[in-house]
């Protein structure tokens, strides 16, 4: 290690200031972070607040990540192979060809599944960062600042709330929209008012809804017609005992609970995410405030419209159990909502932008149900407004102090 380091530092100053390759050295930079520790560190009488820096933090995202990264494969593959052992598939994907060409059989074997989603995932993964990276490190350039590790979350995120049959080329578009539009146009890392991943993802759905929305493209797998893959919350638009003759802790629910049911790469599995909201928590890295705004908004909203009632839209009856478990909800709440930059500073001003987020994704699920989904755009909606929501709070905070001290 000592001897590659030493290589690294040795064509390392070509890059530097008066080297040949002067305009690449966010390239190197971005490399070197990478792979070692830097070699330039505070010294003198400093103050530190604490030991947690953008690498740490964007590395600890990743870690709670990860069990939700490989539970996506193995989903994925458990639907497309399941739908196949069924007859619902002709075998005409090039993911299903190379499964069968590696001599794999269509049995729901975890290794199997693991393997044949995989085909799925990483091509989308790959892409992601490849355009992404290229972005980042394109704009590092132009800007003459060093590469940060900003988009190593993004780059995780946005795989994980598309279709495992996206095209390809619709992803890198999409994601060249969420990193320029949704980041770059306002400063890079740290300056975004919105989630890029999730920018990346409105992109999609509003210029590719076809592919995003409808109903055969949550399974990996090519289904006839008269085949349905539509996601349980699409199902429940259109038919309301789809899941509400289903009661809290049933197998149905269950399997929605552990994320054995159709829809985003990584968005099914709610038992994983609250293993990921425990891990960001417990690492002070994820707002606990956020995440519980976003309960309390979800369950007031849900129980006020199970209250109601409708004779015409299913969607009115679809109890609070439910909603957390469906859809990306629980992925949102952990990974999006909680987003540092994006959401709310204050800590009050926390639990109300929460649970804005909480109403709003009611509100779009129920009274619109021709859209079922709604965090995606619940999310967004609040980042436009946690700016204006911090404001109201420090503002209540100045006119209590000046009123206790009599000003």
């Amino acid at each position: 290690m000592e001897f590659l380091k030493k290589l690294h530092e040795t064509h390392g100053k070509k890059f530097e200031k008066g080297g040949p390759l002067e305009k690449l050295y966010p390239l190197w930079e971005a490399h070197d972070t990478a792979f070692f520790t830097p070699g330039h560190v505070t010294k003198g009488s400093t103050h530190v607040r604490d030991a947690l820096d953008l690498k740490r933090m964007m590395i600890t995202v990743v870690v709670a990540l990860l069990p939700i990264v490989l539970f996506a494969m193995y989903n994925t593959g458990l639907q497309a192979n399941a739908a196949i052992e069924g007859g619902a598939t002709a075998l005409d994907n090039w993911q299903t060809a190379a499964f069968t060409a590696m001599g794999f059989e269509f049995i729901n074997a975890p290794l199997e599944n693991v393997l044949h989603g995989a085909l799925y995932f990483l091509p989308i993964f790959i892409t992601t960062f490849a355009v992404g990276g290229l972005i980042e490190v394109g704009t590092a350039i132009v800007r003459n600042h060093e590469v940060n590790e900003g988009f190593l979350v993004t780059g995780f995120l946005i795989p994980l709330t598309v279709p495992p049959t996206l095209p390809l080329w619709q992803l890198a578009l999409g994601t060249a929209f969420g990193i320029l539009v949704g980041k770059e146009v306002f400063g890079g890392t740290g300056m975004n008012v919105l989630n890029p991943a999730l920018t990346a993802r409105a992109f999609l759905f509003f210029a590719y809804p076809g592919q995003i929305s409808g109903d055969k493209v949550w399974l990996a797998a090519d289904l006839p017609d008269g085949q349905s893959g539509a996601t349980w919350l699409a199902q429940a638009a259109v038919d309301g005992n789809a899941l509400t003759q289903h009661a809290f802790g049933s197998d149905e629910w269950m399997n929605a609970f552990l994320g054995f049911i159709p829809g985003s790469m990584g968005e099914t599995s709610a038992l994983l995410c609250l293993v990921g909201a425990f891990i960001l928590i417990v690492t002070q890295i994820g707002s606990w405030r956020t995440m519980l705004g976003v309960v309390l908004g979800t369950f007031t909203l849900t129980f006020l419209l199970n209250a109601i009632g409708s004779d015409t839209n299913p969607m009115f009856a679809v109890p609070f159990h439910w909603h957390v478990v469906i859809g990306g909800w629980a992925f949102g709440c952990v990974f999006m909502a909680t987003d540092p930059v994006s959401s709310a500073f204050t800590d009050v001003g926390k639990l109300w932008y929460g649970f804005g987020i909480g109403v709003m994704v009611i509100l779009v699920r129920v009274i619109n149900p021709a859209y079922p989904e709604g965090m995606m755009l619940a999310i967004l909606f609040m980042n436009m407004f946690a700016p204006l929501i911090d404001h109201f709070i420090v503002q209540g905070n100045i006119k209590r102090r000046l009123a206790r001290h009599g000003a």
